[in-house]
Order: structure tokens, then C-alpha cells, then sequence
């Protein structure tokens, strides 16, 4: 049932950002990014490294792997005819902006958020999957929803948009809570287990993997969070090029076989 939900919220907003973030074609990268790209030899993601299912640096294998692993090698293998040939950097929610800023990246495919604010500093791709932020907290709590938690503190990652959502979702509650931020997912779930905060906060599809027999995903869900592939601003051709892609991918089922495959 969640996978024909997150697709039928999809479908909605890809109707709405594919008509408004790209005013140009879609096919031909001109003479900008994919050419510079083909002549470093080498695709550069800004990826997740500790976001089970989208993307993971598996630290039994020592490889990366998840959704978005594997649309960084399909853009690879559209680009060179192989798909290796692409080198992963792990980015949170803080440093995704600055690489793809200072040139260290050509892409960032790392659960980034679209908003209206971030189409000011970023190009984004149409969307290739919808999420909404939820709460993980302990079971023995017994906490049940956010209006649970008034007077709690909640961790969030720095820079994500998941505090602004329960920011808005609490005082539509009349509920007060305070904010921890940390720098990786993986740090806040220790302050969970730890008793440092009371709930941890990021979007659902995230928070499922990280869940354990000691806690539990809340019913509550707040603001869609719809994530594309967010290129540097002043590239409107590769812009438009890897936009092409993921409509391609999206229209001819290859991202739903993904969302499949990792039970997202």
C-alpha cells in the first residue's frame, strides 16, 4: 500500500515541477556539463552513505548501495556506457549545497528536499520519489503521536527541512517542543538510544531504516517531501539533460523498480 501512495503522491508533484523548474528541451546537453564531464572521465554524486534503501556505504561489502545509488550508475552508463564509472561522495544535509557549489560534485542524488526556496540556488530534476517527515521514538515511551511529545526534545538533522515540518505540525497542536540538531542520522538515533532526546525526526522512508526492537515509527506524517536530482544553478543544460532521464526512468517504470527493489 505505501508504494502506491509515495507514486500517487508523485505523480501529483511531478506534474507540477517538470512544468515549472525546466522552461527548456530535455534531450541534448549541449556543449555544457555532460561534455565536461566525458572529459574528466568521471561522474561525481554527492550521495548518502548512512540512509538504508537510497544510499548506503554497506560496511560489509565497503561498496555503496540503495535507489539512489543505482540512478548515479544509470546516469553514468549514459554518459560513458559504463556504469562504474562514477565516484560516490558521502554529503549530509549541511555540505550537499557547498560541494555542488565549489564544483567537488556534479550532481547531489541524496534525498534532497525540493522546496521553492532551494529553486532560487539549485536546479531540480523532476521527482523520483515523495516521502512526508515522521517521528521515530522509543516504544517503551509509549508516546503516540507529536502531541505526545510536548515539552520533548526532538532530533533533527542540520539543515533539513524535517524541523520546519514539526516546527509548523506542533503549533497547529498547540504543542511546544525543542530542537536538537546534529550532523549525521546515523548520531542521532545514538541520542535516541541514549535518552539524549525523545524522538527522532527525518522523513519516513529514512526513519524505516533505522528501526530496531526498541522503537517505533509513529503514525504521524507531516509535509510531502519530494526529492530530485539538484545540479548547480547556472547549469540549466545538464539540468535539463538529467531531468530528461528521470522522466524517461520514472515513465517507463525503471524508478519503480527501484522503489520495489529496496521496499521504499
Amino acid at each position: 500500500m505505501k508504494t502506491v501512495k509515495n507514486w500517487a503522491c508523485t505523480a501529483l508533484i511531478l506534474l507540477a515541477v517538470s512544468g515549472a523548474v525546466f522552461a527548456g528541451g530535455k534531450g541534448d546537453a549541449g556543449a555544457g556539463g555532460v561534455d565536461a564531464i566525458k572529459k574528466a572521465g568521471v561522474l561525481k554524486v554527492g550521495v548518502k552513505s548512512d540512509v538504508p534503501g537510497f544510499g548506503l556505504l554497506n560496511p560489509e561489502t565497503g561498496k555503496y548501495e540503495g535507489l539512489e545509488i543505482e540512478l548515479s550508475k544509470l546516469i553514468a552508463n549514459e554518459i560513458f556506457g559504463d556504469p562504474e564509472r562514477v565516484a560516490f561522495t558521502p554529503v549530509t544535509a549541511k555540505t550537499r549545497g557547498p560541494l555542488l557549489d565549489n564544483g567537488d560534485i556534479d550532481f547531489v542524488i541524496a534525498t534532497f528536499t525540493v522546496t521553492e526556496e532551494r529553486k532560487l540556488t539549485y536546479n531540480f530534476s523532476s521527482i523520483y520519489y515523495t516521502d512526508g517527515v515522521g517521528l521515530l521514538t522509543k516504544t517503551a515511551a509509549g508516546y503516540k503521536s507529536l502531541k505526545d511529545l510536548n515539552g520533548k526534545t526532538i532530533g533533527v538533522a542540520q539543515s533539513a527541512t524535517s524541523r520546519k515540518a514539526i516546527e509548523d505540525g506542533a503549533a497547529a497542536l498547540g504543542v511546544k517542543v525543542s530542537f536538537a540538531e546534529f550532523a549525521t542520522y546515523p548520531e542521532i538515533k545514538a541520542a535516541l538510544d541514549s535518552g539524549r532526546v525523545d524522538a527522532f525526526s527525518v522523513d519516513k522512508a529514512i526513519l524505516r531504516g533505522y528501526l530496531d526492537s526498541s522503537v517505533g515509527l509513529l503514525d504521524d506524517t507531516y509535509a510531502p517531501q519530494p526529492y530530485g536530482v539538484a545540479t548547480k544553478l547556472g547549469n540549466k543544460d545538464l539540468a535539463a539533460w538529467v531531468d530528461g532521464l528521470i522522466q524517461k526512468w520514472l515513465k517507463d517504470g525503471t524508478v519503480g523498480g527501484l522503489v520495489r527493489k529496496y521496499s521504499l
